[in-house]
């Protein structure tokens, strides 16, 4: 029997989650995106916050919106998360976080949530805080507003490509077009254009106070083998650092094992592991 009920959190307990999320600043780095920008008004963050733990001790944390992210979540708070949103109709698409968390999370959810169309339990967790070893590929930028269509090809394909679904599907794309636009008004995509193609991307998907993290790493298959990634994750990493924050983090599938060479030779360092379940 659970003897420490499970809660939404409100704008009063901002500062608690905040602390919290300073714990795992890049396994709970959405999150705290979201929560620095919206606060914990679930009608402006679109998405609600749970809390597991005494009103003066928060313990863990599980956001639920698009996704369902679990944040320092104990074997007892998983226990009670689950118990809550068990009864609860799932709306979020995936389930992503430390893998301990989402994979207990579904082990007691996939009765009721299930089928999944892919899981995904091992993805190491790896960030830098110094400048790549190995140069940076200088024709790598910011893409610029006018750039968008030039962009949105390329994401669609690497999108198709990591998720197993079109990002077209759902609305023909408009929503995912408004996220491209966003990351491209606020400086946050990066291309190479070879004779106006884009041949390599990447994106700061997240950015916080303490880490941005780079998501969407594609290389047209054309070029893929040709050993452009390294130096072109190498300007990446380098803008992030000196622009952005001061450090950089990223999760990759395990079986990925080019890209994991890539991210070792830029001088990513393995902090943990995550897990995603795609829905």
């Amino acid at each position: 029997m659970l003897t420490v009920p499970v809660r939404q959190l409100g704008e009063s307990e901002r500062r608690a989650v905040e602390r919290l999320l300073d714990h795992d600043p890049f396994a709970g780095a959405q999150v705290a995106e979201r929560i620095a920008a919206r606060g914990l008004s679930w009608w402006r963050a679109e998405g609600r916050i749970l809390g597991y733990g005494a009103r003066r001790n928060l313990e863990s944390l599980c956001w639920l919106g698009g996704n369902l992210t679990p944040v320092l979540a104990s074997d007892a708070a998983v226990a009670a998360f689950a118990d809550l949103l068990a009864g609860e109709e799932r709306l979020c698409s995936s389930i992503v976080g430390r893998a301990d968390a989402v994979l207990g999370l579904w082990d007691r959810l996939s009765e009721t949530w299930g089928p999944a169309r892919d899981v995904r339990p091992n993805q190491p967790l790896l960030a830098a805080d110094t400048l790549p070893p190995v140069p940076a590929d200088p024709e790598v930028r910011q893409v610029r507003p006018g750039e968008v269509d030039r962009l949105f090809p390329a994401a669609v394909a690497m999108y198709t490509e990591e998720v197993g679904v079109s990002p077209l599907a759902e609305d023909g794309g408009r929503s995912y077009r408004r996220r491209v636009n966003d990351l491209v008004r606020s400086g946050r995509a990066y291309a190479r254009f070879v004779d106006g193609t884009v041949v390599f991307k990447a994106e700061l998907a997240v950015v916080t106070k303490r880490t941005a993290q780079v998501q969407g790493v594609w290389v047209a298959p054309e070029w893929r083998g040709r050993g452009i990634a390294t130096a072109a994750m190498a300007a990446v990493v380098r803008d992030a650092l000196l622009r952005v924050a001061p450090t950089v983090s990223l999760y990759v599938n395990d079986f990925n094992l080019p890209a994991r060479r890539v991210y070792e030779r830029c001088g990513f360092q393995p902090i943990g592991t995550l897990a995603t379940v795609l829905f």
